[in-house]
């Protein structure tokens, strides 16, 4: 038998997690219990939908206005997805959850939902079953790399000739630095970069810069500076997990532009995780810019699933 209730606080997902161990599978910083508390901690109001059997246990972190139910999230999340098992027994969890909703609101609007790993289809199923209508379109495109068991020098003899000549003729002007745990000087130098950027105004720089400092905590973080005469030009925030680099944000100074100090400092993290982390995947998160090509050599669709 099946029970389906709602809660009001992101604390019921970190109770879910330890009761499944093993069971459950953080793909994604965007996976955790631990994110979804940042997430509340900015103002959002959380909708958490869950279902149970014997064995098994499955969530949508959601939150809700005026009859319209949308994921938890922000835009420093990549993806949103559902937290369930595999197989028929989550499905059957996750339909349950969609039947429940129906009676909190007129329409669920879930994105970007990633689908190499099957959630857009299992969402899109489960909320269909349960009685909505639904449409599925693509929304956002994530570029990512394949390492492939390359070393750095193999995938970077594949880069375009004008960004290996941007390396070779502007990486001796600047000084690289990587750090794998926070430090609050350098993530002030971080936010100074960022604020005198091109880059649009940050929403929740505080989420931003506690999610920093657990990964730092966690060993995951990977902060780089790029320092031109002692002065920071540019700033890069990646984390690592399970094989997989994320690269959060990034940014140079406009007036330091001719020294292609982002470009250095891309070479130098890419290294990092390729040579050192040893890294399967790197996500370069939402967005189709141009320049993200130059770096990598693939994407992946998000979707959006509106019931």
């Amino acid at each position: 038998m099946i029970e389906a209730r709602y809660h009001d606080s992101v604390n019921v997902l970190q109770e879910m997690f330890a009761a499944q161990g093993d069971a459950h599978e953080v793909r994604a910083p965007f996976d955790r219990a631990e994110w979804y508390a940042l997430l509340a901690e900015t103002g959002l109001t959380p909708l958490i939908a869950m279902a149970q059997d014997e064995d098994n246990r499955a969530a949508l972190a959601l939150t809700q206005n005026r009859g319209r139910i949308t994921p938890l999230r922000n835009w420093y999340s990549f993806t949103w997805r559902q937290l369930a098992p595999s197989g028929p027994r989550g499905d059957a969890l996750l339909e349950a959850i969609a039947g429940q909703l129906r009676a909190r609101g007129h329409r669920a609007t879930l994105a970007p939902v990633p689908e190499e790993d099957g959630s857009a289809t299992r969402l899109s199923h489960a909320f269909a079953k349960a009685g909505w209508r639904v449409e599925v379109s693509r929304c956002d495109t994530h570029h990512i790399l394949s390492v492939g068991g390359r070393s750095f020098a193999q995938y970077w003899a594949r880069r375009p000739g004008a960004l290996r000549s941007t390396l070779k003729r502007k990486a001796d002007q600047v000084e690289i630095t990587i750090l794998d745990r926070f430090d609050a000087g350098a993530w002030e130098r971080y936010e100074a970069i960022y604020n005198a950027s091109w880059k649009p105004a940050e929403d929740q720089p505080s989420m931003l810069r506690a999610f920093a400092m657990g990964e730092g905590k966690a060993g995951r973080l990977r902060l780089g500076l790029a320092h031109h005469e002692g002065r920071p030009v540019a700033a890069q925030f990646w984390t690592v997990e399970n094989g997989t680099a994320f690269i959060h944000k990034l940014a140079h100074l406009e007036n330091a532009k001719p020294l292609s100090a982002g470009t250095t400092l891309s070479a130098a993290l890419f290294e990092r995780a390729i040579d050192r982390d040893k890294v399967d995947l790197i996500d370069f998160g939402t967005g189709d810019e141009r320049y993200k090509r130059d770096w990598m050599e693939a994407t992946r669709p998000r979707y959006q699933i509106d019931c």
